[in-house]
């Protein structure tokens, strides 16, 4: 396959590439997705989708499709990990409908990934398209990638995550910092779950003294399946490796002598996995000449708020609503109005994000579930 000359590349075909990639082509454009993942994957485990995203499906008909599958939680429960007490009860479910004007959904992160991908026309996703090199000639972005291909792009939308390929470039070689925060994380037996007779909540998290938390929820409408993700700080990350494997034995040593629901999960977990956070300062430039990016290439967060995909989408949606305004050859105003309409917003989320505050407390999550991307004013 080559792709001599084309309008929009978009690099990575993640959550957030994905998204961008079916909203620029919903708008019109001519747009590829390059993946350097050999080819799609069930990766990942649980994911939250706001009012605030699920608003930006509609626009490109994923909605109903994700809300058949998802979790639809009824509350956002914040307890105490040792005695069980409620810190705060924050409702979604039929009051986020109302209020928010779109269901908020929990679902696994590979399931609406799927979703995503079926939705580009496949001729347009290339996998096994890993960006090695990138140059910017007067009218386009010559692209070059690992399996020998090269392609010209009009424009390039850096959906590359953490490690972007697109942000190496704009602003020189730096590896992320380690947050000194690691999660762990497992989708538990549900015969195991359901033995315990307790009545586990479809969104809850759990807190402990210093911040640490277990955040579980069901990544499915009939909750059948059910997951976890938790919020550890450590010294350091010792290894190479993006992940690796953890214990129930580890869980017991670090959140053993808990609330009993909480010692009912640890019994139920078999396979869990560990990983790093890892953090960037805040940007000062999300683009420059014909490449811009997009969420964790530009924004990386720790998980704490579950907005991280939902600010990625958030911002496709915007740059679209740009670009669309613009015309691919007013890029340079477009890319201008997109980051003066996204930065704030993204920049408080990161902040609370990683301060690990949201939802403990009672309070209200209106700024965050009934902003619309697709109609809210640009800057």
């Amino acid at each position: 396959m080559t792709v001599e000359r084309i309008d929009i590349a978009v690099i990575g075909a993640g959550l957030g590439g994905a998204a961008a990639a079916a909203l620029l082509a919903d708008a019109g454009f001519s747009v590829h997705s390059f993946e350097q993942a050999p080819e799609f994957d069930r990766l990942g485990a649980g994911i939250h989708i706001g009012p605030n995203v699920m608003k930006i499906f509609r626009q490109i008909g994923l909605e109903d499709t994700l809300a058949r599958i998802g979790s639809h939680p009824s509350h956002w429960f914040s307890r105490d990990g040792n005695t069980g007490e409620y810190l705060s009860e924050i409702p979604l479910g039929d009051f986020a409908l109302k209020e928010y004007g779109a269901p908020y959904i929990t679902i696994h992160r590979g399931d609406m990934h799927a979703v995503q991908i079926e939705a580009l026309a496949p001729s347009t996703v290339h996998f096994g398209y890993k960006l090695t090199k990138l140059e910017e000639r007067d009218d386009h972005v010559l692209l070059s990638f690992d399996n020998g291909k090269q392609v010209e792009a009009g424009l390039v939308v850096g959906a590359d995550g953490i490690n972007s390929k697109i942000r190496e470039v704009l602003l020189g070689v730096e590896k992320p910092r380690f947050s000194g925060w690691i999660g762990h994380r497992a989708l538990v037996n549900m015969d195991k779950l359901r033995s315990t007779g307790q009545e586990y909540e479809r969104c809850v998290k759990w807190w402990w003294e210093q911040s640490r938390h277990i955040m579980a929820y069901a990544t499915k409408n009939d909750a059948s399946e059910y997951y976890y993700v938790t919020g550890v700080p450590v010294d350091s990350w010792e290894h190479e490796a993006s992940f690796v494997d953890s214990s129930r034995e580890e869980m017991e040593a670090i959140f053993g002598g808990s609330h009993k629901m909480v010692q009912g999960l640890i019994d139920a977990t078999e396979g869990v996995t560990k990983w790093p956070f890892w953090n960037r300062d805040p940007m000062g430039l999300w683009s420059r000449g014909r490449l811009v990016m997009i969420g964790d290439a530009c924004h990386p967060m720790r998980p704490h708020m579950a907005q991280g995909a939902c600010m990625a989408i958030e911002d496709a949606a915007v740059l679209t609503r740009c670009l669309s305004l613009t015309g691919e050859a007013g890029y340079a105003d477009a890319f201008r109005m997109y980051e003066n309409t996204r930065k704030e917003r993204a920049t408080k989320v990161q902040t609370i994000s990683n301060a690990n505050t949201w939802l403990k407390e009672p309070e209200d999550p209106a700024w965050v579930y009934a902003y619309d991307p697709m109609t809210a004013e640009l800057g």
